[in-house]
């Protein structure tokens, strides 16, 4: 039975995977999720540790769906020439090895690239491919500390927080999915492939955009502001009868709006609020008085009213109330799968869609090299060659 495609947007391509852990498995999934034919390429049993955590574990299960599973070992002489040549025929290699790493092995770029000119080759780092750090281990958390994001996470004065997300790690794989992707597009015209890089620092940086830019362009340094709009005021959480709500009052009309539709006319007129500036500079004294208009009604009933009336509002779930939610019902972000013994797993699928040809989940993650003979035989493997390759131990 041939393997189930999610997707014909990106089926002219094959992808082999060597990335381990979370970045590179998100950016490979973005690949995978939208039809490729990706190739997870594994130690065999007892090589190495996988570093992915439990492939049972709905992590795993998660990064992994629509994927082929392939073992490979690549420090024999034999695993590695059968990995240069299934290389040959390769559209893409994404790879998340240290630096040294994957020279050591005689997989790095430039070696490959003399196997295969029209390769697309992506790297994932902690720190860049060069540079003081280069060979530095990477973690998301350490990139969001370095990246600045913890020093803008949470109350004034209550130290660096971390994102409940591991922000770092999603972003950096979002990107070289992006990257490999316009390296693609590319190569249509120029014919050629080329070298694809990205690293959780930089993915980090780039995610604080207007953070950033404040101190670039004007040389302001943000610091904490909690559930406080940095420059919208008022925009955040506030109490009600029954819990909290986000609310956003960009804007003089908007502001008016929030103040008539809650019953706060009289904040309009003093001088301390009357002005975004003014608003600004008092935030902290008027987002109490908004709270006590606000414990008039219940959260849903404020939400209600204030979307009524232009005022963007909307609650704050827990994970399962998330999903409860009639909006993400209806968006059908939440696919099943089947898995192996036939019941039906949840997942994530992708957050955009395409009218001719959209993702899927169409597969189950794989069994560790559940695929390797088929796969090695769409590479032009005889059964001799595989055969050779099991006596090796390369598989």
């Amino acid at each position: 039975m041939p393997f189930p495609r999610p997707s014909k947007a990106l089926a002219r391509f094959t992808v082999l995977d060597l990335s381990r852990v979370r970045a590179g498995p998100t950016c490979v999934r973005q690949l995978a999720d939208w039809g490729a034919n990706v190739i997870k390429i594994e130690s065999p049993p007892g090589v190495e540790d996988q570093m992915g955590g439990p492939r049972e574990g709905s992590d795993f299960q998660n990064l992994h769906r629509n994927k082929r599973s392939m073992t490979l070992n690549l420090k024999t002489p034999e695993g590695l020439a059968a990995f240069k040549r299934m290389v040959k025929k390769a559209d893409v290699v994404v790879e998340n090895f240290r630096p040294d790493v994957k020279k050591r092995l005689g997989i790095d770029y430039k070696t490959l690239a003399k196997i295969n000119p029209r390769l697309v080759y992506a790297s994932i780092s902690g720190f860049g491919q060069t540079g003081p750090y280069a060979n530095r281990p990477g973690f998301d958390q350490i990139a969001q500390g370095m990246g600045g994001l913890m020093s803008i996470t949470g109350l004034p004065g209550q130290g660096p927080v971390r994102a409940g997300i591991p922000i770092a790690d999603l972003t950096a794989g979002l990107f070289a999915a992006l990257g490999i992707l316009v390296a693609l597009l590319e190569r249509e015209k120029s014919k050629k492939g080329q070298y694809v890089e990205s690293s959780l620092l930089q993915a980090q940086i780039f995610m604080l955009d207007f953070q950033g830019s404040r101190y670039l362009v004007k040389g302001e340094v943000a610091k904490q502001a909690g559930n406080n709009h940095p420059t919208s005021i008022p925009t955040g959480v506030f109490k009600t009868k029954d819990g909290y709500i986000n609310i956003a009052t960009a804007g003089q009309k908007t502001w008016q709006r929030f103040c008539e539709t809650v019953g706060a006319t009289a904040l309009m007129e003093r001088p301390e609020y009357k002005t975004a500036e003014a608003r600004s500079k008092n935030r902290d004294a008027l987002s109490p008085e908004i709270d006590n208009y606000l414990a008039a009604a219940t959260s849903a009933e404020w939400v209600e009213r204030l979307n009524k009336a232009g005022v963007p509002s909307g609650p704050i779930y827990s994970i399962d109330q998330v999903f409860a939610d009639p909006q993400v019902q209806h968006l059908g972000i939440v696919q099943s799968v089947t898995m192996k013994d036939k019941s039906k797993m949840r997942l994530l699928g992708q957050p955009v869609g395409l009218s001719r040809t959209p993702s899927r989940l169409a597969a189950r993650p794989p069994d560790l090299g559940e695929h390797t003979n088929a796969i090695l035989k769409e590479f032009g493997f005889s059964a001799r060659d595989i055969a050779a390759l099991h006596k090796a131990k390369a598989l």
